[in-house]
């Protein structure tokens, strides 16, 4: 794995131990970073299901101004953390360890605290999460959209092409296949993000 392009071109990073996480390819991550480019200037973004940090990373490298990664293998958070080192991003990001569909559920709980609200969310989840446990991404996707996500945001949901799940609130701007991954980009429903669209 390596960074494609901005700050940190070239840069080789970490990749997880077993089978963990599922890397993107180098071609599809040129081809979908193609179209996102437009939107990275100053983003903030969030990575969730981050595994060592790839996508994150390379919003860094191309100028987003925060990336908050999410991430529960302690593997794979160990080389997360130390891609973050390599490339001396860590004062532009925040880890979040652990169950995140939890995490979301307390900020759901704490509406006094507003959220630093993503112009961009990456949802890779692992291989057929869709299938096995389609309510949390539900959740999941409501959270989003209810606090999380700015109204021009976009949600990038990567997942193997023959697992298919609607996400509440969200429609399909683009959708793309690459083999057996299908990458849907996908906005807000208009009047389905709620508050503030502020940082």
């Amino acid at each position: 794995m390596r960074i494609i392009a901005g700050e940190f071109r070239g840069r080789k990073l970490l990749a997880p131990e077993g089978d963990v996480t599922r890397p993107i390819t180098d071609r599809a991550k040129q081809s979908l970073f193609d179209v996102l480019a437009p939107l990275m200037a100053d983003a903030v973004v969030y990575d969730c299901f981050a595994g060592t940090g790839s996508m994150g990373l390379e919003c860094l490298s191309r100028g987003a101004s925060h990336v908050t990664f999410f991430e529960a293998d302690r593997s794979a958070l160990a080389r997360l953390h130390q891609n973050l080192a390599a490339v001396k991003a860590a004062d532009r990001a925040t880890v979040i360890p652990g169950n995140l569909f939890q995490w979301f559920a307390r900020e759901a709980s704490r509406p006094q605290v507003p959220p630093l609200r993503a112009d961009l969310v990456f949802l890779d989840p692992p291989y057929r999460f869709l299938t096995q446990h389609p309510d949390e991404l539900l959740q999941l996707a409501l959270h989003l959209c209810h606090a999380h996500l700015k109204p021009d945001g976009l949600v990038i949901f990567r997942h193997d092409a023959k697992d298919q799940l609607a996400l509440p609130h969200l429609r399909a701007d683009d959708v793309r296949t690459y083999g057996e991954m299908m990458i849907e980009l996908l906005r807000p429903e208009e009047n389905d993000v709620t508050g503030s669209a502020g940082h």
